[in-house]
């Protein structure tokens, strides 16, 4: 059984290298901890806040999933990190750097849950496993990058 359409499947492996984009709250924490005189405590928050709406909210983006489809949730989390990644360029303040992260982390959130199941109908099953990998080796590009 053939891939039914390889641009698809290009375009998810994007989604996969946009997923690995969350990394960049670690260093990004670093940088606005210098900016904004931060004590270490604070500065430490930041990347948690990324990482803490995974854990609210995987649940809740998964029957968001179910309700508007998968493609239209992966959809959904690039025009969210899109959004999170403007808004430092728009006004660099401590607020709209407290919502660059959580949106991060939410459009991070809706992605996870819902990349690999669309990866899961457009690529054949003896495939699978293989696309999955692969997904994971450019979002560990991404990460490094």
């Amino acid at each position: 059984m053939q891939i039914k359409n390889r641009s698809t499947v290009a375009g998810i492996f994007f989604g996969y290298f946009i997923m690995g984009l969350v990394d960049i709250v670690g260093i990004s924490a670093n940088y606005v901890k210098a900016d904004f005189s931060l004590s270490d405590s604070v500065s430490s928050f930041l990347p948690l806040i990324a990482f803490i709406s995974f854990a609210f909210l995987a649940v809740p983006s998964g029957m968001l999933m179910n309700r508007i489809g998968r493609k239209n949730s992966v959809l959904a989390s690039f025009i969210i990190t899109l959004i999170a990644l403007s808004i430092p360029i728009t006004g660099y303040t401590f607020p709209a750097m407290l919502t660059t992260f959580a949106l991060v982390g939410i459009g991070n959130t809706v992605m996870q849950t819902s990349i690999n199941p669309l990866l899961a109908d457009v690529v054949p099953e003896n495939k699978l496993t293989s696309s999955l990998t692969l997904g994971q080796f450019f979002r560990s590009v991404s990460s490094t990058t």
